[in-house]
């Protein structure tokens, strides 16, 4: 799972969704290179001692393993073949998806969105702001959706938890944003449900009194923050994409 600001993975066993052992996460280099972020997920694979197929989560737009964008990380990523990169220095074989896509993939599976019909939007506030959407359980993929404009700017630079923790917001604050955010894609999409991820989703008592504009049901992820490894792994082996 690769974050701006750290990259971490584990083996997970994929029928039941659970970590195989504590993750081993690792500080995103600066700057966030391809060939940095490689050499440190190679160092990931080989301290678990795993050998076989791999899936990762990248924070941009994925095309068959090629990396298209780069919103918080090194502009050398664009155009970036990330499968082959991995597969040379791993020696396995790698799937590589979008990370919100990735997290999306294990809350459908095993989480908030399991059985769940219609559209299910997933969001995940971290860094960044991912979005995954889900129409009758098939992922609609890439949507980049952090990025949309609110006053201006992408709107992950306003409701991300980074742009709490950089403009010291109360969490009242911080989730009027989020609400407003939650209210435009809800205006874009017309979801059944929302589902919250991220690390934030632990503190989801903090932040849930807060919503007000959006009128669908948003309720907290349950992998929360294992997430994207969880899905990452699911997608490199079984998931229809």
């Amino acid at each position: 799972d690769i974050g701006g600001s750290g990259v971490k993975g584990a083996p997970v066993d994929i029928t039941t969704g659970q970590l195989l052992t504590d993750r081993y996460r690792v500080p995103t280099p600066q700057p966030a290179t391809p060939e940095a972020v490689v050499g440190i997920i190679a160092d990931i694979v080989h301290y678990h001692n795993w050998e076989g197929v791999m899936g990762v989560g990248y924070p941009g737009v994925v095309k068959n393993g090629v990396t298209l964008t780069a919103a918080n990380v090194d502009d050398g990523w664009i155009g970036y073949d990330l499968q082959q990169g991995l597969e040379r220095v791993t020696g396995g074989a790698v799937r590589v998806l979008n990370d919100a896509d990735a997290a999306g993939v294990a809350e459908m599976s095993f989480g908030a969105g399991k059985d769940q019909k219609g559209m299910v939007v997933i969001v995940t506030l971290g860094t960044g702001i991912g979005v995954a959407a889900f129409i009758d359980g098939k992922l609609v993929p890439n949507l980049e959706l952090g990025h949309i404009k609110m006053n201006g700017t992408d709107a992950e630079t306003l409701a991300a938890e980074s742009a709490r923790e950089r403009d010291e917001l109360s969490w009242k604050k911080w989730t009027k944003r989020v609400d407003s955010y939650l209210s435009y894609l809800e205006q874009l999409l017309n979801p059944d449900l929302f589902i919250i991820g991220g690390g934030v989703s632990k503190k989801w008592h903090k932040f849930i009194p807060h919503f007000e504009k959006t009128s669908v049901e948003v309720v907290p992820a349950q992998l929360r923050n294992q997430a994207g490894i969880v899905g990452a792994a699911l997608s490199a082996v079984e998931y229809d994409l």
